[in-house]
C-alpha cells in the first residue's frame, strides 16, 4: 500500500548524475545534462521518429535543456525525490517515504497522465518520469530493479526475478491499466511501425520518451546522443598459410602447434581473499633432452582468468617465461577459471584445461561517503550505499561524526544493519563532519572519506553592493561578496536586477544563482545603469543591497571618408584632404591618423600625420613613385576602422650623375674592360633605359664616344700601352639625359718581357753552382724580378730565386749529381715565358757522414771479447760515398791517434784503460779525401774483476771449520754486485768448488779430526773472474770422547755399592780413562771419588739414611809434543742410590735403590741416519702411490 512502502534493500534507488557542464553550453543558450547509465541497466529513449533506442550502460546520455535547471521527478505514491548536489554534480535518489524524513521542498509528486503503458509491471513501483515543463527537458525515466546490494558495483542479479517482483497496491495498478489503454489507442491512431521493446528482465530496463512541446520562448527541441561501450575481442589461433609455403614449413608449424598445445592444466593453491598462486608444467618437449624435435627458442606462457558469467570471457593477466605466478587484486568469494597457453615463435597452442577455484572471504570493502537526503536547523538525514560485503554479510554499520566540533575526534552516532539515519537535536548552520565503516563476520573494513554537512541556518543578511569589474559597450561585468557572517558552505543564491530609467519599469532581475559575479549584455553604448544584489536560500531572502550605478563605454567611431587629391600633383609632394565619419559612435573626434605606403602592395604602412585637421600636404616624395593613403579617426570610444585606400603616382624627372666608370680586373696593353654601377643613385621615378660613356686622352681635350646602350659594362679597345685616358658617364630615362658623371682616370698597362735566353751555369764546388743570364725584351715596362727554377727532375723544379738580379749561387747540392734549370723574367704585365731548360751535373766529392754508429753489447757478437775491460766492439753503417767509392775508414776514441781500417763497418778497439770513459766518432774516407765525421757517442769499458779476499777461520771443531772473508755481512743478496768462489783441495790434490755466492761466510762440516785442509778463493763481478788467493790451511780439533751411559749400581751391604759402566775402545791409540763424581744431598756439588782405567769402582763407607747421586765420564788422554794432555768427555747421566736401614730381620739385607735415567740426546750421526731413513720410507710411498693411482 502506499502508507506501507517496500523497505529500502528490496527497493532499487534511482541515481540519476546530472552534471551541468560549462564547456558543453551551446550558442542559443541551452546546456547539456548528462544521464549515467549504470553497467548492467538499459536505457530507453523515444526518438523524434516515434522509434525506441536501448542504451545498454555504462554509458552517459547528452540531454539538452534550455536553462540547465533539474527536470522535475514523479515518482509512485510512498515514494519522494531528493536532489543532492555533491562537488558540482547533482544527484536526484528515490526513497520509500518514512515517518522521520521531511521532503521540505521537495514534496510528493503524481505520476504524469502520459506514462508509456508498455512498462514491466514489477517496475512500476519503482519508476520516475521527467515531465516537459517550460524550459525543460521532455523525459520519461524508469530506473533499474536490483536486488538488496543495489549501491554495490558489481552485475549480479537474481536468476529468479518472479521472487524478487514487488507486489503494486490498488492505486499504482490502475495507473497501470490506464497507461495501457492509452498506449493501445495511441498505436491504433498513428504509429503502425514495428518498435523493439524494452528488455524483459525487471533488473536491467530503462525507459525515456521524449516529446516536442511548445512554451513562451519558442520551439524546443530535444537531442539525444548516444555513446556505446565497445569491446575489441581477440581471436585466438595460427594465421593464415601463405599459399607459396611449403609443406615442409607447414609440417614444422603445424607440429610446433602440437607440441605447444601439450602445456599441463594450471594447479592451484596458497588460496586467499585476494591472491593465489598458478604453477603448471611446460609442454612436453621444452624439458626433454631426449625429444627428437626441440623447441628451438625459449616458450613463453599467457595465463586468462574468467570470472564467470554468461560470455565467459577471459583476460589475459600474465605473460612471461615463468611456470608459477601469484594472481593478485582478485575478488573475495568469486568463483574463477583460469587456463594456460603456450607461445613460441608467434606460434600460439591451444590453452590447456580449465582449472575452477573460489577465493576465501573477507572483511567487507570501505564503504562509499553517506550522501544528505534532508536537512533541517535540528537534524541531518544521511543514507549510504550497501558496500561489497566479500562473501560474508553485511551485519553492522558504524556511522561515526564530530558532534560539530572540528577536531579530529569522533565518536560513534549509529550501529546497525540499516543503510539511513537521522541525526537529531542539531544545532542550526553549523558543519557536521561524519565517516562509514561496514562489518561483517570476518572484521570490520576501513572509514570512508569524512565528508561534512551543515544544517538550516537563517534568511541570510543583507549583501554589499555590485562593484564593476569591466565594462565595454554593451556589457557590463559586475560582481559583489558573500554576505557577512554567513558559512564559507552554506548555499546561498544571488539575484542581480538592473534599472534602466529611459524605460521606466524600475528594477528588473538580470541572473539568478550561486556565482558572485554575472556580465550583462545587450545593453546600450553610453549609457548609465543601476544594480542591485538580493541573497537569498532555503530560508528565505535578504533586503536588497545598496543601488551602485555604472555606465558603458562608447563605440568605434565610423570610418572617415576615402581621401582625394586636391591642386596639382607635384614630383615630391601633393594635398591630400578627407571628410568626417557619418557615425561618430556617441563621442567627439579627437584625432585624424593618415597612413601611407610606398608600393602598390602596401605592405609597410608608416603614421605620416596625427592631428584634428582633415587636411595635408605629402611631401618629400620620390618621382615617378606610387604612393596608397588612407585615414582612420580616434575618439573616446576606440579607433574606427581605415578609410578607403587613395593611390596617387607622382610624375618621372631625368636621372641623376651615375657613378664613374671602373676598371674591371687588370688594365691590358691595347683595351680596358670598364663597368659601372648599374642606375644611378637617383633615377627620376623612371628605369633607365639607356647609358653614353665618353673617352678623352689626358694631354687632349677632345673627346669621344665609346659606348651608348642599355648595358652596364663595355670593352674599349686600340689603346695604346701605358698611356692614360679620362671617361666620364651619364643614364637617360623617358625624360631625358642626366648629367655626366665625375672623370675617372686609367692607365693602359704594359705587355709582358720577352723569353729569356738560356742560362749560362758554372761549377764552383761539388755543392755549389753559379749560374748567370741576360735582360730580355721588356715590351713596355722594366723587368723588376726574376724567377730561377732549379730540381733534381726535368718536370718538377722548385723556384729557388726570385729578385732583380742577374745571376745567382745555388748552393747544398748534392755531389755528382745532375740538376735542371731554367729562368722567367716579370714586369708590371706580368709573367713571360720560361727559358730553355739547362743541365748541369756537379762534381764528385768527399763521403757524406756516418748516420748510425752504436756499441755492440757483447751478447750480440759472434766471438766473445778477449777483455771486455779493456775492449770495446763498434759498429756503423755505411754513408752515401758521392761519387768517389770508399776505401777506408779513420775512427777517433780520444787523444791518441786515429786507428785507419778498411771498409769494414764494425771493429774491436782493444788496449783500453779498464772503467774508463771514452768518446767515439768515425768518419769514411774515399779517394778524394775523408769526409765529415759521425756524430759522437759516450761509452766506457767495463772495470777489472776483483781482487781475491783474506779467509779466515773464525770457529773450528772437530767435524767442522767456519771461515770467513772480506768485509760485509753473514748474509748477503743474490743480486750483490761480487760474487765468491770457495774451494777446497780433496785427497787427490784437485780443488772442488764448495761454495759459490755473495755471503762472506761459509761453514766447512763433515770433516776428520785433527786434519789440516787447504782453501782458496775467487772473487766476481759484471768484468769477469778474478785470480785465486794463495792457500789457506786449517786443522780441525781432536774429538773428545763421546757421552757414556748412566752406570748401573749393585749394592752389597747396607753402607757398600758397586758402579759398572760400559768401557769405550782407544781413539786413534790414545788411552781412555774414567773420572766418577758422587754428590751427597741436593745441595751439595760433585766430587770425584775414582780416576782410572776401570769400568767398576765400589763405593762405600755410605750413610745411612742419606741420597747419593753418581755420574761418570771418559777423559782421552792424548799424547803432543810436550806430553800427554786429557781431554775430557761429556759426564753420563745421573745415578740415584737411597741407602736405608733395614728393620725387618727377615727382609733382605739389600736396600732399596733408585736409578733415575736421565733422557740422552742422539748425536749427530744418529740424527743424520733417521733423517736418512724416514725419506726413504716418504720416497718409496709416494712412488707407490704414483704407479698405482696415477699410471695405472
Amino acid at each position: 500500500m502506499a502508507e506501507n512502502p517496500p523497505p529500502l534493500d528490496a527497493a532499487s534507488l534511482l541515481n540519476v548524475d546530472l552534471s551541468l557542464l560549462p564547456p558543453l553550453v551551446n550558442g542559443d543558450g541551452t546546456q547539456v545534462i548528462l544521464v549515467q547509465v549504470n553497467p548492467g541497466e538499459t536505457f530507453t529513449i523515444r526518438r523524434e521518429d516515434g522509434q525506441l533506442q536501448c542504451i545498454a550502460g555504462p554509458a552517459q546520455v547528452p540531454m539538452v535543456s534550455p536553462n540547465g535547471s533539474v527536470p522535475p521527478i514523479y515518482v509512485p505514491p510512498g515514494y519522494v525525490s531528493q536532489v543532492i548536489e555533491e562537488n558540482g554534480v547533482r544527484r536526484v535518489l528515490v526513497l520509500p517515504q518514512q515517518p522521520e524524513f521531511h521532503p521540505g521542498s521537495h514534496p510528493p509528486i503524481h505520476p504524469h497522465p502520459y506514462m508509456p503503458t508498455f512498462l514491466h509491471p514489477p517496475v512500476l513501483p519503482h519508476h520516475q518520469m521527467y515531465s516537459t515543463g517550460p524550459g525543460d527537458v521532455a523525459t520519461q525515466y524508469v530506473p533499474q530493479h536490483h536486488p538488496p546490494h543495489s549501491y554495490a558495483d558489481q552485475e549480479s542479479h537474481s536468476t529468479h526475478g518472479r521472487s524478487n517482483y514487488i507486489h503494486r497496491d490498488e492505486r499504482t495498478s490502475k495507473a497501470y491499466d490506464r497507461l495501457q489503454k492509452k498506449l493501445k489507442d495511441r498505436q491504433a491512431n498513428g504509429s503502425k511501425e514495428k518498435v523493439s521493446s524494452p528488455s524483459s528482465s525487471p533488473h536491467k530496463g530503462h525507459f525515456v520518451s521524449l516529446t516536442h512541446e511548445q512554451n513562451d520562448q519558442g520551439i524546443l527541441e530535444t537531442r539525444i546522443g548516444t555513446e556505446k561501450s565497445k569491446q575489441d575481442e581477440k581471436r585466438e589461433g595460427t594465421p593464415e598459410k601463405d599459399a607459396k609455403m611449403s609443406a615442409d614449413e607447414d609440417a614444422n608449424k603445424k607440429m610446433l602447434e602440437a607440441l605447444l598445445s601439450s602445456v599441463s592444466k594450471p594447479m592451484v593453491s596458497d588460496i586467499q581473499a585476494r591472491t593465489v598462486v598458478l604453477t603448471w608444467a611446460p609442454p612436453a618437449t621444452v624439458n626433454d633432452a631426449a625429444a627428437s624435435e626441440p623447441l628451438s627458442e625459449p616458450c613463453s606462457y599467457e595465463v586468462a582468468i574468467s570470472s564467470g558469467g554468461k560470455d565467459e570471457k577471459f583476460k589475459v593477466t600474465y605473460v612471461g617465461k615463468d611456470e608459477s605466478i601469484t594472481l593478485r587484486d582478485l575478488k573475495p568469494a568469486t568463483d574463477y577459471k583460469a587456463r594456460v597457453q603456450a607461445v613460441c615463435n608467434l606460434i600460439k597452442g591451444n590453452p590447456s584445461e580449465l582449472e575452477s577455484f573460489r577465493t576465501l572471504c573477507s572483511e567487507p570493502d570501505t564503504p562509499m561517503t553517506p550522501r544528505l537526503i534532508n536537512r533541517t536547523k535540528h537534524s541531518l538525514s544521511l543514507q549510504w550505499k550497501a558496500t561489497c560485503d566479500n562473501g560474508s554479510k553485511v551485519t553492522n554499520y558504524i556511522l561515526e561524526w564530530d558532534e560539530g566540533k572540528g577536531s579530529n575526534e569522533f565518536s560513534q552516532c549509529y550501529l546497525g544493519s540499516q543503510k539511513q539515519f537521522k541525526v537529531t537535536k542539531l544545532s542550526p548552520a553549523v558543519g557536521y563532519r561524519f565517516k562509514l565503516a561496514a562489518k561483517n563476520d570476518l572484521g570490520m573494513s576501513g572509514f570512508s572519506e569524512e565528508v561534512a554537512f551543515y544544517t538550516s541556518g537563517s534568511v541570510p543578511p543583507t549583501p554589499t553592493g555590485p562593484q564593476l569589474i569591466k565594462a565595454g559597450v554593451t556589457w557590463l561585468s559586475l560582481h559583489w561578496s558573500k554576505p557577512s557572517g554567513t558559512l564559507s558552505d552554506e548555499g546561498i543564491c544571488y539575484i542581480l536586477e538592473m534599472e534602466d530609467e529611459t524605460s521606466g519599469y524600475g528594477f528588473k532581475p538580470k541572473y539568478n544563482g550561486e556565482d558572485l559575479a554575472y556580465t550583462i549584455k545587450n545593453l546600450r553604448r553610453s549609457s548609465t545603469y543601476k544594480f542591485r544584489v538580493i541573497a537569498y536560500n532555503s530560508e528565505g531572502k535578504s533586503n536588497p543591497s545598496e543601488v551602485t550605478e555604472f555606465t558603458t563605454h562608447p563605440d568605434k567611431p565610423g570610418l572617415p571618408s576615402k581621401p582625394s587629391v586636391k591642386g596639382k600633383i607635384h614630383a615630391h609632394n601633393f594635398k591630400v584632404i578627407w571628410d568626417p565619419p557619418k557615425d561618430n559612435g556617441g563621442s567627439v573626434i579627437t584625432k585624424y591618423v593618415v597612413e601611407m605606403s610606398e608600393g602598390i602592395n602596401g605592405n609597410k604602412w608608416d603614421v605620416v600625420y596625427s592631428g584634428s585637421a582633415r587636411e595635408y600636404v605629402c611631401d618629400h616624395l620620390n618621382p615617378g613613385s606610387t604612393y596608397q593613403l588612407h585615414v582612420y579617426c580616434i575618439s573616446k570610444g576606440g579607433q574606427s576602422l581605415v578609410s578607403e585606400t587613395l593611390q596617387v603616382q607622382t610624375p618621372a624627372i631625368p636621372p641623376g650623375p651615375c657613378q664613374p666608370p671602373r676598371l674591371v680586373g687588370k688594365a691590358r696593353a691595347r683595351e680596358l674592360q670598364l663597368r659601372w654601377a648599374g642606375q644611378p643613385p637617383v633615377i627620376g621615378g623612371s628605369q633607365v633605359t639607356s647609358y653614353k660613356l665618353e673617352m678623352s686622352a689626358s694631354d687632349l681635350n677632345d673627346t669621344k664616344e665609346v659606348y651608348q646602350g642599355p648595358n652596364i659594362e663595355c670593352t674599349v679597345s686600340n689603346l695604346l700601352p701605358g698611356r692614360m685616358y679620362n671617361f666620364r658617364l651619364r643614364a637617360a630615362n623617358k625624360a631625358g639625359y642626366g648629367p655626366f658623371s665625375e672623370k675617372c682616370e686609367i692607365c693602359t698597362a704594359a705587355g709582358c718581357p720577352d723569353q729569356c735566353n738560356a742560362p749560362q751555369v758554372v761549377c764552383k764546388t761539388a755543392t755549389c753552382v753559379h749560374v748567370s743570364w741576360t735582360v730580355p725584351g721588356d715590351n713596355g715596362a722594366d723587368v723588376t724580378e726574376y724567377r730561377l727554377e732549379w730540381g733534381v727532375v726535368e718536370g718538377i723544379m722548385q723556384i729557388c730565386y726570385c729578385g732583380p738580379g742577374l745571376n745567382y749561387e745555388v748552393k747544398g747540392l748534392l755531389p755528382a749529381t745532375t740538376y735542371f734549370c731554367r729562368v722567367q723574367a716579370l714586369n708590371i704585365a706580368g709573367a713571360g715565358p720560361f727559358s730553355d731548360v739547362v743541365l748541369c751535373m756537379t762534381p764528385a766529392s768527399v763521403p757524406a757522414a756516418v748516420g748510425f754508429l752504436q756499441v755492440m753489447d757483447e751478447n750480440l757478437l759472434d766471438m766473445p771479447l778477449e777483455c771486455p775491460s779493456t775492449c770495446l766492439a763498434i759498429h756503423w753503417e755505411e754513408p752515401c760515398d758521392h761519387g768517389s767509392e770508399i776505401t777506408s775508414y779513420s775512427i777517433d776514441f780520444g787523444e791518441k791517434q786515429p786507428i785507419i781500417i778498411d771498409r769494414s763497418t764494425s771493429y774491436v778497439i782493444r788496449n783500453l784503460q779498464p772503467d774508463t770513459t771514452y768518446r767515439l766518432r768515425v768518419q769514411a774516407i774515399n779517394s778524394i779525401g775523408p769526409g765529415p765525421f759521425s756524430h759522437t757517442i759516450k761509452t766506457k769499458t767495463k772495470p777489472l774483476p776483483p781482487e781475491p779476499p783474506r779467509i779466515e777461520c773464525v770457529a773450528f771443531s772437530h767435524q767442522t771449520l767456519k771461515l770467513k772473508w772480506g768485509e760485509g755481512t753473514a748474509k748477503a743478496l743474490a743480486s750483490d754486485a761480487i760474487q765468491y768462489v770457495l774451494q777446497m783441495e780433496d785427497k787427490n790434490g784437485r780443488y772442488s768448488t764448495l761454495y759459490r755466492g755473495p755471503c762472506h761466510t761459509y761453514k766447512v762440516q763433515r770433516l776428520n779430526e785433527s786434519t789440516c785442509y787447504r782453501f782458496k778463493i775467487q772473487a766476481c763481478n759484471e768484468a769477469g773472474e778474478g785470480p785465486y788467493s794463495e792457500v789457506y790451511t786449517f786443522m780441525t780439533t781432536i774429538s773428545p770422547p763421546s757421552p757414556l751411559k748412566a752406570p748401573r749400581l749393585e749394592q752389597l751391604k747396607e753402607n757398600v755399592c758397586d758402579l759398572i759402566w760400559e768401557p769405550l775402545p782407544a781413539m786413534k791409540g790414545d788411552p781412555i780413562v774414567y773420572s766418577v763424581q758422587a754428590m751427597v744431598g741436593k745441595d751439595s756439588e760433585f766430587k770425584q771419588i775414582y780416576k782410572g782405567p776401570e769400568t767398576t769402582f765400589q763405593v762405600s763407607n755410605l750413610q745411612l739414611n742419606c741420597e747419593y747421586r753418581f755420574r761418570v765420564c771418559a777423559i782421552r788422554q792424548c799424547q803432543g809434543t810436550q806430553g800427554f794432555h786429557d781431554l775430557v768427555g761429556p759426564y753420563s747421566a745421573t745415578v740415584t742410590l737411597y741407602s736405608q736401614r733395614n728393620e725387618t730381620p727377615t727382609s733382605s739385607s739389600k736396600n732399596t735403590t733408585e736409578i733415575t735415567n736421565t733422557a740422552q740426546t742422539l748425536s749427530d750421526e744418529q740424527c743424520a741416519a733417521l733423517i736418512l731413513a724416514l725419506f726413504a720410507v716418504v720416497s718409496v710411498l709416494i712412488a707407490f702411490i704414483v704407479q698405482y693411482f696415477v699410471i695405472e
